[in-house]
């Protein structure tokens, strides 16, 4: 316990002095994301853009494909997606697939490197399931889910790397998980402010454990999420697997019944599965 309290005072009072070093956006995610807020951007250049890195405009292209994108006909070219999806849809799906990159740690202790593969796998399963939660109960933006999805969990990033530095909590396993679980949605919301994302998105990552408070208002995307991440934790020893979902509002919010969730999720799993991939690379 004292080592908690030791590491959590510690890291606030760096955090309030901006002696935190938080983690930066993949630069191809920033310039597409700067260029897009120019209202009278073409097509053609954030596809130009976008080519500079063929892997990615290869990948991009097999997402807006994919069953929760593609439209009558199949899209064969990247500014084609780009004119048909909209810019703003073009910048969220580009922005959550080189995510990974923060994901890819230069840690040298082996339970930091599986804490980071473990949480990007949490992340994307969180992220596709957001997206599909988002699309059949509300009339919310699925890309918008997706990403939201993502990034609730961002804020254990740089509480991971400051834990490097006290090699003494990684011998504690509780008062580690205790930690980053009271951090996380701290700093979260630093960063993607930080990252200029919109404000319901940072909302996700202050809010996501709140998980039996009653909001007013109509349904948003931490509702999204919140039910998502309950379902990537069926069948696990995680503590949310222990929750009565009875008393979890974002179900009424959403509209269903924590029934009528597992039953679409079951429906839905190849659309999970193929998602989870393309975001995996």
């Amino acid at each position: 316990m004292e080592l908690e309290k030791r590491f959590l005072s510690g890291f606030l009072e760096d955090l309030n002095a901006n002696r935190i070093t938080l983690p930066t956006l993949p630069e191809v995610a920033m310039r597409v994301r700067k260029l897009v807020q120019d209202p009278h951007v073409t097509a053609v250049q954030v596809e130009k853009l976008i080519n500079m890195d063929m892997a990615l405009s290869a990948r991009l292209l097999k997402v807006v494909n994919s069953p929760a994108y593609r439209g009558s006909s199949p899209i064969d070219n990247l500014r084609v997606a780009i004119t048909r999806l909209g810019t703003d849809m073009i910048r969220n799906l580009v922005t959550s697939l080189v995510m990974e990159q923060l994901y890819q740690s230069q840690a040298t202790h082996p339970l930091i490197k599986n804490y980071m593969k473990s949480l990007w796998q949490h992340s994307t399963k969180v992220a596709t399931l957001s997206q599909v939660i988002c699309k059949h109960f509300t009339d919310l933006r699925p890309d918008h889910a997706l990403l939201a999805g993502l990034v609730h969990d961002i804020g254990i990033l740089p509480v991971l790397s400051r834990v490097e530095l006290h090699p003494e909590l990684l011998k504690d396993t509780a008062a580690l998980e205790t930690v980053m679980r009271r951090l996380h949605t701290m700093v979260g919301p630093t960063i993607l402010e930080e990252w200029s994302f919109p404000q319901e998105i940072v909302n996700v990552a202050a809010e996501h454990e709140d998980i039996t408070l009653k909001r007013e208002g109509p349904v948003e995307y931490v509702d999204v999420v919140i039910v998502a991440n309950l379902h990537s934790h069926i069948g696990t020893q995680h503590r949310l697997a222990k929750i009565d979902w009875d008393t979890i509002p974002a179900f009424e919010r959403l509209g269903m019944t924590p029934e009528e969730s597992m039953k679409a999720m079951e429906e839905a799993q190849g659309e999970l599965r193929e998602a989870q991939a393309l975001l995996r690379g």
